[in-house]
């Protein structure tokens, strides 16, 4: 099992014939993930050779459905085409949008997750600005490195690509089912709370691992989710104890305004609902290490 990805998942690559969306694609290849094509209006007809593997490129991302039976879209779309290419996997009701690509305007992600929205959220957004997900030994979709962990029984939700990295490391002999990064943006598709409930749901999913980072309520708001809905352990860590008052952080998201989304009010909320938090990644990691083994997984 696992959430929003697995083997069976066929991917197509919007923005495929790029610099990046080459580069990543032949990553997500060699972790075995099934791409079954690309989409680029002005190459379509034609095909891209990666290490043997032919991958034809469409015209449209209908076409690349109608011909393939793609139900992924994983996007490295330059920022400003990106609000075209998302409202594309949107009409043309593809099942999962993974969008990579960091820079998209704030007005530009509101308004596709508007648009998903109103045509009856056919398609889930994942992003942007975010690292995609991964189901270990199964598929990847989106930029994470696929050999640092295996497959496993915890499910980690982050807002962080780096920290998605390395808690996927630091936890790499137990394994994970899924593995989802959000994106930090102040406007995004999927949330903690929806990996959540996904999470809760999979029954090859034992414990839990959040991260989030300061700015914004999500995490309080995925605080009060955990208490009224989640069964399962849930382990979380806050990035951005140290952050000193007043900084701009990297993150669009990590925005502070006085003691609402700092880490330690977020952290606060947190166990309140019953979820450990370690103020480190190496802390977390650890957390979740005992709470397995004093479950005896």
């Amino acid at each position: 099992m696992a959430i929003f990805l697995n083997k069976d998942s066929k991917v197509i690559v919007q923005g495929m014939t790029g610099a990046t969306g080459m580069k990543h694609t032949k990553l997500m290849l060699g972790d075995g993930t099934n791409i079954v094509g690309g989409v680029n209006p002005r190459k379509a007809g034609t095909t891209v050779d990666f290490d043997g593997t032919e991958v034809p490129v469409f015209g449209s991302v209908a076409e690349a459905m109608e011909k393939t039976g793609a139900n992924v879209s994983v996007l490295f779309v330059p920022p400003a085409f990106a609000k075209a290419a998302v409202v594309e996997a949107i009409d043309a009701e593809i099942p999962l949008a993974v969008v990579i690509t960091e820079g998209i305007a704030v007005h530009d992600s509101a308004a596709f997750w508007a648009y998903a929205s109103a045509k009856g959220n056919k398609t889930r957004i994942i992003g942007p600005n975010c690292p995609g997900l991964i189901t270990p030994g199964q598929s990847n979709a989106g930029i994470i490195p696929g050999d640092i962990t295996k497959p496993g029984r915890i499910g980690l939700v982050s807002k962080s690509g780096t920290l998605t990295y390395q808690m996927m490391y630091e936890l790499r002999d137990l394994g994970f089912s899924s593995c989802v990064g959000i994106g930090g943006d102040p406007v995004i598709g999927t949330t903690h709370i929806d990996a959540l409930a996904a999470f809760e749901a999979d029954p090859d999913t034992d414990l839990i691992v959040m991260i989030g980072e300061i700015g914004g309520d999500a995490e309080e708001r995925a605080a009060d989710f955990i208490k009224a809905n989640v069964t399962k352990p849930v382990v979380g860590y806050v990035a951005g104890f140290t952050a000193p008052e007043g900084k701009t952080m990297g993150h669009a998201g990590a925005i502070v305004s006085g003691s609402s989304g700092t880490a330690q009010a977020k952290k606060e909320a947190l166990e309140a609902a019953g979820v450990k938090v370690g103020k480190t990644p190496t802390e977390t990691a650890k957390l979740a290490r005992e709470i397995l083994e004093a479950k005896g997984l």
